[in-house]
């Protein structure tokens, strides 16, 4: 009887020391509800020579799961004409001092020559469909390659998952 009464109080306390909470404490808004970091603001490793960037794609999530969002961005130089390649970054906060988000990754750099669709992310997984072309010679505004690729969480970093190249399987 004496154990079950000592239980029941630790309770009693444990339930109490719960809903007061400590003194001065703040809850934190989920990450969703934060927002990630500004896609437009970020300063990408891209060069454009006179034309500026377009973020033609974005997301929000909290990959690594620490409580802070990361924002996942396409961008490609606004040409104006043509189809110019796409890169893919994952943009953090900005480091102390700094003005705008830090690029913290990329996932897809536009030197490979690719273009991207269908960007999402779900978790710690970013998926997106990549286009590319099989030679010199197929037009730049008709892509004639895809895969389906992910990028997952794990270990601490985010690794490559690509999908078989179609008609492979």
């Amino acid at each position: 009887m004496h154990w079950l009464i000592t239980a029941a109080a630790v309770a009693a306390l444990t339930a109490t020391a719960a809903w007061i909470g400590p003194g001065g404490a703040a809850a934190k808004a989920p990450a969703a509800a934060r927002g990630g970091p500004d896609p437009a603001a970020a300063d990408y490793p891209v060069d454009c020579g006179p034309y500026g960037i377009t973020v033609t794609d974005h997301a929000v999530s909290d990959l690594d799961g620490d409580g802070v969002p990361e924002t996942i961005a396409a961008v490609h130089c606004d040409a104006g004409a043509g189809s110019p390649p796409h890169g893919l970054y994952v943009l953090t906060d900005p480091a102390r001092g700094a003005s705008g988000p830090r690029v913290a990754l990329t996932l897809v750099d536009p030197a490979e020559g690719m273009m991207l669709e269908n960007l999402t992310v779900s978790g710690g997984t970013v998926s997106v469909r990549l286009l590319g072309y099989s030679s010199v010679d197929v037009p730049r505004s008709a892509p004639d390659q895809r895969r389906d690729v992910a990028w997952e969480w794990t270990a601490g970093t985010l690794a490559l998952r690509a999908a078989p190249p179609p008609g492979s399987y």
